[in-house]
């Protein structure tokens, strides 16, 4: 049997809309080629800085 799975993307939705704000964002602001790549990498991992800022001031 297959399993069914449902209403499981629209996370994976909202991170790919927040990726594409962010490339956009970070990519915008850079001054040289090399910038707009960390950029686009930033823009990759930044919800993990987030996720840490968040924790770090929770004190959890």
């Amino acid at each position: 049997m297959a399993k069914k799975w449902h209403g499981h993307g629209a996370s994976g939705g909202v991170y790919g809309l927040a990726f594409i704000g962010a490339a956009v964002y970070f990519i915008q602001h850079a001054d040289s080629f090399w910038q707009g790549v960390w950029g686009f990498i930033k823009a990759l991992v930044w919800p993990a800085f987030l996720v840490y800022k968040l924790l770090e001031f929770l004190k959890m």
